[in-house]
């Protein structure tokens, strides 16, 4: 049941055509071992964890050198970091089954691995030492004190491996949606949805993805306790995923109107009337948002309300500038340029709320000596059509530049030249005065194409060749690469040991 899936997949032929100098110690250009050093090292740790005395150095052995020939590999070949994005699972706890994942990494030529610590609405801390309020992953019988995060960093890292914690940021999870207490936390539009209603109307794709109101001081006092917990581990570096707000469906893909916003919940809303300048401004704000426009009468309201101020003034709006004594614009003339403004505002709003939960993120990563990356899609921040905006309102320029950027470059046409461009967009819009680490994100398997994508190293080679400046990259995902593997450890259907 342990024999490696990957025949094919280590490519020790074929490679001389790459113009890549040919590592030492039997590893290919991409640092990956031979198949039959792959399964040597299986054997060996079948038998050590069968309790035979004589195969346990040995198997250490082989771990520690093969750890130091990936070390040198990497030293010497591009990309300088390579890693690949895991999921592990309460079964990997049963004795060397989480040896075994490291293992099958480490034949593939990863030298950083992304552990998946909160995601799904439970966390990657044990029973007895979880002090958030989802769920722990692991709730086997006996397995109340194993720490599956702690152990995989220390595994991992025995082998010659980086290794990050992989968090879920804006989307808090299903199970945290149905916690009575946290009901105002939920992010809201302006039709009265939860994301999650949103998406069981079919308007996004995953009910599961429960995203909060970034505004919500609950929220982010909940987020910086599982943060904290998951710093203690010490990893490598923390990645935030999930730094947006939900991606529709059709047209709900773009947002065009204040509705579409996730701006209705109790603290979103009061942060953005906070945002006016004068009580004109903020009773104007608060009919726009509630009635999703503005009517002439409004502003002509809003004018016998608070008739000392001059005009509604809010963030980004100054004051006019006028004549003594003359008279004020009427309200037909003014009401199509602040319905624009407030639209603007509106988003803008919205869109802070993402890059103020991130930057919060990331200052408690760096007070707690743990650098961060920010995981992003390279087109989440675009325009759409007149005045429309990307559902996901992800405007990951705006994200701190001393977090490293992982653009997901996941784009679908068959051939590198759609990836290659989505890189290039944020290399392009990265600050060049500050530019961050970037280090991409590609989809797919060695040796084979998947899901209409070139195989794992076509988009690479592409990528050495026409971007040189990137030296770091990671795959999408080791469940991809191993799929036979990944499910018995899902399911708990392995052969022992």
């Amino acid at each position: 049941m342990y024999r490696l899936a990957i025949q094919g997949l280590l490519l020790a032929t074929g490679l001389a055509g790459l113009g890549l100098p040919r590592p030492a110690q039997a590893l290919n250009a991409y640092c990956q071992v031979t198949q039959a050093e792959a399964e040597a090292k299986e054997e060996l740790r079948r038998a050590a964890f069968s309790g035979n005395a004589t195969a346990q150095p040995q198997y250490q052995a082989m771990v520690r050198q093969q750890a130091e020939n990936l070390r040198r590999c990497r030293s010497q070949q591009w990309p300088q970091r390579q890693a690949v994005w895991l999921r592990l699972y309460p079964c990997d706890l049963q004795p060397g089954v989480l040896e075994a994942v490291m293992d099958r990494i480490v034949n593939l030529g990863y030298n950083e691995v992304y552990v998946e610590a909160f995601y799904g609405g439970q966390v990657l801390l044990p029973q007895a030492d979880n002090p958030t309020v989802w769920p722990s992953v692991v709730q086997s019988p006996g397995y109340e004190r194993r720490d599956l995060l702690a152990e995989a960093i220390e595994k991992g890292r025995y082998r010659g491996l980086r290794v990050d914690a992989w968090v879920f940021t804006l989307n808090f999870g299903y199970h945290y949606a149905l916690r009575q207490d946290r009901q105002q936390v939920l992010a809201l539009n302006g039709r009265g949805q939860t994301t999650q209603a949103f998406a069981k109307a079919g308007e996004s794709s995953n009910p599961d993805e429960v995203f909060i109101d970034p505004y919500h001081p609950q929220a982010q006092a909940d987020y910086a306790r599982m943060l904290t917990a998951i710093l203690r581990r010490r990893p490598d570096s923390v990645l935030f995923d999930y730094v947006r707000y939900p991606r529709g469906v059709g047209a709900n893909s773009v947002v065009d109107s204040v509705d579409d916003l996730w701006i209705y919940g109790p603290a979103s809303r009061e942060a953005f009337l906070q945002r006016a300048s004068n009580q004109q401004g903020r009773e104007l704000m608060r009919r726009y948002i509630s009635r999703g426009g503005l009517e002439n009468r409004d502003i002509e309201d809003v004018r016998t309300l608070y008739p000392h101020e001059a005009e509604p003034l809010w963030q980004t709006r100054p004051p006019t500038p006028r004549q003594p004594n003359q008279p004020q614009s009427s309200a037909d003339a003014l009401r199509p340029q602040f319905q624009r403004e407030l639209w603007q505002l509106a988003v803008a709003h919205a869109v802070q709320g993402v890059v103020d939960f991130v930057k919060m993120a990331e200052e408690q990563s760096r007070r707690g000596g743990v650098p961060s990356g920010a995981v992003f899609f390279p087109d989440g921040n675009q325009t759409v059509g007149t005045g429309g905006y990307d559902s996901r309102l992800q405007y990951w320029e705006r994200f701190p530049t001393t977090m490293a950027w992982h653009p997901m470059a996941y784009a679908v046409c068959g051939h590198t030249g759609c990836i290659l461009d989505g890189i290039r967009r944020v290399i392009s819009m990265a600050p060049a005065n500050s530019r961050p680490l970037i280090m991409p994100a590609i989809a797919g398997t060695w040796g084979q194409p998947t899901h209409n994508r070139p195989a794992l190293e076509t988009q690479m080679e592409a990528m050495r060749r026409a971007l040189p400046e990137i030296n770091a990259v990671s795959h999408f995902a080791y469940s991809w690469q191993d799929p036979e593997f990944d499910r018995v450890r899902k399911f708990c259907s392995l052969t022992r040991p």
